[in-house]
């Protein structure tokens, strides 16, 4: 697929590191799989695998976790 953002590049399957933020906890996901423009760098997550972070990311909020860093594995 042709990058969104930039309109030249080409969004291949690759990995990507997601930062999510609420409030004052800020959550890091590293070796995300998603599509990933080769000129820009914009990353285009799946529906099922945004779930997966989103899920992942609530659960440190409610742990109270200032900062997190974790692994994805779906």
């Amino acid at each position: 697929m042709t990058c969104l953002i930039c309109k030249q590049g080409e969004a291949k399957p690759g990995q990507t590191t997601v930062t999510m933020q609420r409030g004052s906890c800020t959550v890091i996901f590293k070796g995300v799989p998603a599509d990933v423009c080769e000129n820009c760098g914009e990353y285009y997550v799946s529906e099922t695998v945004t779930q997966e972070l989103l899920r992942r990311a609530e659960a440190a909020v409610q742990n109270g976790a200032e900062v997190e860093i974790l692994a994805y594995a779906a």
